[in-house]
């Protein structure tokens, strides 16, 4: 693993974002939130946000130059050594502000790379992470090797930085390779266990992270798999069987998805994302209790389309009921609404509960409404395995 490049530990910093033409300024706050709870799951301490509006991120310096001296003033007079952007920035853009700021810079692709280095716990996760890493170092080599002297020109004329640059970029080639072969050795491996897992219907959890998915794995496997109040706290696949009124199923946990998600670690979990893909069934789930979940919905199903699993049966999962609040948009109705006086009956009535799939609202913490869950989820899988295995009884 190459994480130790990317590690972060207790630093404090300053998170930067754009508000562009597409988005409001409060839009970028609330991006710059989740930024900001990324950079507390490295081990980041954010101490300030700087939002600057432009039409598109800036091509050079990704913030105009006024904005970038505005930061460089902050991070001088309060000794902050961490910058960290919410875009993911071009070598080009990286170099300018790295001269300008003369402190650590870092963009939402690092900061995730580097809390999924810290989460990988498997060969399989680790051996994605590294090469989602070395990918997203290749083009960035040049700016690596800033610190040597090199000369410039042709044969004959090329300083040591510049040989050293050519002889990394090799040997990052050569374990590109090697980490590309060893995923589809182990895509092998669970291809074959998958093939072994028996007539059982699949059903897959995905969901924008930190829903609580692992929460409702637990529930109804009756397992213990890891569940924190922290992004990503689950990067490897998770399997368990699962028998509700005697019809057993296979139910997997994915890794959880997030706006702006780097296509490198797409590209690199695409394997682990298999287990949804052959899946049966989609229980997406969603914390409903967040102010963006309408948000967070649409980034799973444009992920989904990009995986091109959106065509599969989805059960929606509204979670965290416990912790909702909302004001009507009703302008006749006055009662004010706290998170404590909203039955089911109101959960089914509200817009985002229209959808063309069937949905259900639970607390998974607090195991509310956790038995019309279970027997939603047994009539779906009930009706697949039926039209799956229909001479199979159960």
């Amino acid at each position: 693993m190459i994480n130790k490049n990317f590690y972060v530990s207790e630093e404090e910093a300053v998170l930067v974002g754009v508000a562009t033409q597409y988005q409001t300024k409060e839009e970028v706050q609330e991006h710059l939130e989740e930024l900001d709870f990324l950079a507390k799951t490295a081990g980041v301490v954010p101490k300030k946000y700087f939002i600057q509006n432009l039409d598109l991120p800036h091509q050079k310096t990704y913030v105009r130059s006024g904005k970038l001296l505005e930061i460089l003033d902050y991070i001088t007079e309060n000794e902050i050594k961490l910058v960290i952007f919410d875009d993911e920035l071009s070598p080009t853009q990286l170099r300018n502000i790295e001269n300008v700021l003369q402190v650590k810079v870092l963009d939402r692709t690092n900061l995730i790379l580097d809390i999924f280095a810290q989460r990988a716990r498997t060969s399989h996760a680790k051996a994605q992470v590294e090469l989602a890493q070395y990918q997203y170092i290749l083009p960035r080599l040049t700016r690596m090797w800033t610190h040597l002297e090199r000369q410039r020109g042709g044969i004959g004329m090329r300083g040591p930085g510049e040989t050293q640059i050519e002889t990394d970029r090799r040997i990052i080639l050569d374990k590109i390779a090697k980490l590309k072969e060893e995923l589809k050795s182990i895509d092998k491996q669970f291809i074959q266990q998958r093939k072994n897992r028996g007539q059982m219907i699949r059903v897959a959890l995905v969901g924008y992270t930190n829903v609580g998915k692992s929460t409702i794995m637990n529930l109804l496997s009756k397992s213990d798999v890891l569940a924190e109040n922290k992004l990503f706290a689950t990067l490897d696949t998770t399997v368990r069987k699962v028998v509700i009124n005697n019809l057993p199923f296979l139910l997997s946990d994915t890794v959880g998805f997030i706006r702006k998600l780097p296509h490198k670690l797409i590209e690199s979990f695409k394997s682990t994302l298999d287990e949804a893909k052959e899946s049966d069934l989609i229980i997406h789930v969603i914390d409903v209790s967040h102010k963006s979940f309408q948000e967070q919905i649409t980034v799973v199903d444009n992920t989904l389309k990009e995986l091109k699993i959106n065509d599969k049966p989805i059960l929606m999962v509204f979670n965290k009921i416990d912790a909702f609040e909302y004001s009507p948009q009703d302008e006749f109705d006055l009662t004010p609404k706290t998170k404590e006086n909203y039955s089911l009956e109101d959960f089914k009535n509200m817009y985002f509960a229209k959808t063309n799939n069937p949905a259900v609202f639970i607390s998974a913490k607090n195991k509310e409404n956790i038995e019309e869950f279970r027997e939603v989820l047994f009539n779906l899988v009930r009706d697949l395995h039926f039209e799956r295995y229909p001479y199979n009884t159960i």
